[in-house]
């Protein structure tokens, strides 16, 4: 108990520090991005890391969520309504647990194919109808709205990015908290029950669709409060924020991170958020090297980079982690040289400029030079990672295996 609240604390603390290493503009708006992602990411797994519904509507929640909190900003702009934009988010949440108990009174009566083809069709109808129903949805301009309009919370206007982050950093604590605390509830554990076997659990009496539904009319309320962040954060949103591509994107989050698993949204949020707004303005190529992640984490970190993590519980217990270092070192660097060599050949293939410069080397798209220079590093990087992979598989089991398992 202690220790679980001393976890608990600690995330806290980095989420209301993080601000004070960083305190640059760029450093701030990227915190937020990451508030919003982690809590759609999280309300992502309760629905397939956690209850087995592979969904491509998720989206949905998180975006009519985002549009009726910019409606509330701009009621409480023309004073329509009063109260605080502290509330914006619960705002969203309400509207996402609506749509998903309308919703999901239907689409959860099956699992698998079934349930992802319903998930598929709804989100294409909203999104779809975002650009009919102008007078709700904006067409293609979207919704605006202005968060300074509402009465100061404690003095505080929301003028400034850090203002918004420590309301966000509040939420995402918040929500965080009570999808854990969910996950510790007959009804979450039930979920995982289901997900694993649902004929089982109705052998012992619980009704397999109630359960799917408690889970997606909860995820459908975490989508919501995602989307009020959004919302809030930055004061319009758009048809881009219901389609298929942003279902897709939370869907890559969850699974990158490490779907089941608590903290593996929040992984995938991070590294995601991170991809989106620092690699995209070093490359326009940056959606390659996601697709390029994804592939490589389905091929090799099935269980996504949060299952990495937990493969070296044991080896921790046992106090062998470290027995790992030296050969991941020796496995890392050259795999490390290998994928750079290979994204510079594909940014050679892609640039139309003479020359650029790629980690400090001044590379010629047109020039034979550069290209055997990466072909060489690339095939030698290769063969260095090939030959480390027996000592690495060797030092692995020695810090797995235990006292009986090993032979004489």
């Amino acid at each position: 108990m202690i220790q679980r609240v001393a976890i608990w604390l600690s995330y806290l603390g980095a989420l209301l520090l993080l601000p004070l290493f960083f305190d640059s503009v760029l450093a701030i708006s990227i915190f937020n991005q990451m508030a919003i992602a982690i809590v759609f990411a999280l309300s992502y797994n309760m629905l397939l890391g956690q209850g087995g519904m592979l969904s491509f509507g998720h989206a949905v929640y998180f975006g009519l969520g985002g549009f009726l909190a910019v409606h509330a900003l701009v009621m409480i702009e023309f004073e329509t309504v009063y109260f605080s934009v502290v509330l914006i988010p619960l705002v969203g949440g309400l509207i996402g647990l609506l749509a998903a108990v309308f919703i999901g009174s239907f689409s959860t009566h099956k699992a698998g194919t079934v349930f992802a083809m319903i998930s598929l069709g709804i989100g294409e109808l909203i999104a779809a109808s975002s650009l009919i129903f102008v007078g709700f949805f904006g067409g293609e301009a979207g919704v605006s709205g202005d968060r300074t309009y509402g009465p100061p919370f404690f003095g505080i206007e929301f003028l400034r990015d850090v203002e918004v982050y420590y309301l966000a950093a509040f939420w995402v604590f918040l929500a965080t908290l009570f999808m854990y605390l969910f996950t510790q509830t007959p009804a979450g554990r039930m979920a995982n029950a289901v997900r694993d076997n649902p004929e089982r659990a109705e052998f012992i009496g619980y009704s397999a669709r109630r359960v799917r539904y408690i889970s997606f009319c909860a995820a459908g309320f975490f989508a919501g409060v995602a989307g009020g962040l959004f919302a809030l954060n930055y004061e319009f949103i758009t048809e881009e924020n219901l389609n298929a591509a942003t279902s897709g994107r939370v869907l890559l989050m969850a699974y990158i991170g490490g779907l089941g698993y608590f903290i593996g949204p929040i992984i995938g949020a991070v590294i995601l958020t991170l991809m989106n707004s620092l690699l995209s303005n070093f490359t326009d190529l940056w959606m390659l090297y996601l697709g390029i992640l994804f592939v490589l984490t389905v091929l090799f970190l099935p269980r996504g980079f949060a299952g990495f993590i937990m493969m070296h519980q044991v080896a921790w217990i046992r106090g062998k982690l470290t027995t790992l270092a030296i050969p991941y070192l020796l496995t890392g660097i050259p795999a490390g040289v290998f994928a750079a060599a290979v994204i510079a050949m594909v940014e050679m293939s892609h640039s139309e400029s003479d020359a650029f410069n790629f980690l400090g080397l001044s590379l010629d798209p047109g020039g034979a030079l550069s290209w055997l220079l990466m072909l060489v590093l690339a095939s030698a990087s290769l063969f260095a990672t090939r030959s480390s992979l027996p000592q690495l598989r060797a030092a692995w089991e020695g810090a797995n295996s235990l006292p009986g398992d090993e032979t004489e």
